[in-house]
């Protein structure tokens, strides 16, 4: 594994730990500020909104669970795309468990030394609770 596929590997645990920490300014710092996410069923957001919806989910004491599997990471220069499998389970105070689970799409860039996410088409669908 090259160092550039170790780093992109690093941050996607990286964001999977702040994500079930509920660490929002730690998943903020690993995106640019230009970031735009893709998701089915809304138009195209970026940072501002991710942030305005995680920290809605953090005031309903929403518990995160996750597991990425990466497929594929092609690195050119001082951009890359990965193509990856994800599942999240989303548990609400008192409610069932919701799994989404699907492939996700990512175009990163490197700035300077560290690599964050630049864009993020996310296919992800709920799936039977385990």
């Amino acid at each position: 594994m090259n160092p550039d596929e170790a780093a992109i590997r690093d941050l996607v645990d990286r964001w999977m730990a702040a994500t079930q920490a509920g660490d929002t300014a730690a998943v903020l710092e690993l995106m640019t500020e230009d970031a735009v996410f893709l998701v089915p069923g809304r138009p195209p957001f970026g940072k501002r909104e991710f942030a305005q919806a995680m920290q809605a989910q953090a005031g309903a004491a929403m518990r995160f669970d996750g597991r990425s599997e990466i497929e594929e990471i092609q690195v050119h220069g001082d951009w890359a795309f990965m193509r990856s499998h994800l599942t999240v389970t989303a548990t609400a105070p008192g409610q069932a468990p919701v799994v989404r689970a699907g492939h996700t799409l990512s175009v990163l860039h490197r700035d300077g030394a560290r690599w964050r996410l630049a864009r993020d088409a996310n296919l992800l669908v709920a799936v039977a609770s385990p």
